[in-house]
């Protein structure tokens, strides 16, 4: 039934139980896994604001922080192809900068050809859970393939 699954992973600890689920998952339809970090996009004035209030940054600060949330990407991703190959499961990994992760997440399945995107939900309850934006439900709503919602535990 579906043979390419998108996994979006952030590195959080629900991202890798995602992700393990989802290797399970394709074990089991014979599938392989595209893993996906959405990658901060850096821009010369979210940069500055989000890091230091609007003050001048040199290209040496800068150049640092891209390090890091590549190195934060890449990490995730590593995480998630670990986990792949102790299930058996194929996997490939992908990483864009956006400053939108559902639409990184949307743009990323059309461009691998997933037919199946399998994500967490954070598992927010009741009056929380309508005030918090969901880059899950926006994914849900937007999505033109079938999106698997795991949830995992009671997370807050």
């Amino acid at each position: 039934m579906f043979k390419h699954i998108l996994v979006p992973t952030d590195g959080t600890d629900l991202a890798k139980e995602t992700c393990r689920a989802a290797a399970a998952l394709a074990k089991q339809l014979g599938a392989r896994i595209t893993a996906y970090h959405a990658r901060e996009q850096i821009t010369s004035t979210t940069f500055s604001a989000a890091i230091f209030d609007g003050d001048l940054v040199d290209e040496t600060t800068r150049g640092q922080f891209e390090k890091a949330v590549d190195a934060a990407a890449r990490t995730s991703l590593d995480c998630a192809e670990n986990l792949c190959r102790e299930a058996g499961v194929p996997c490939k990994t992908m990483t864009t900068p956006t400053d939108s992760p559902h639409e990184g997440i949307l743009g990323a399945a059309d461009q691998c050809g997933a037919d199946l995107i399998f994500m967490a939900s954070h598992g927010r309850k009741g009056f929380k859970a309508r005030l918090i934006g969901s880059e899950t439900q926006r994914v849900l709503t937007e999505s033109k393939i079938p999106v698997l919602v795991y949830r995992w535990g009671d997370a807050a």
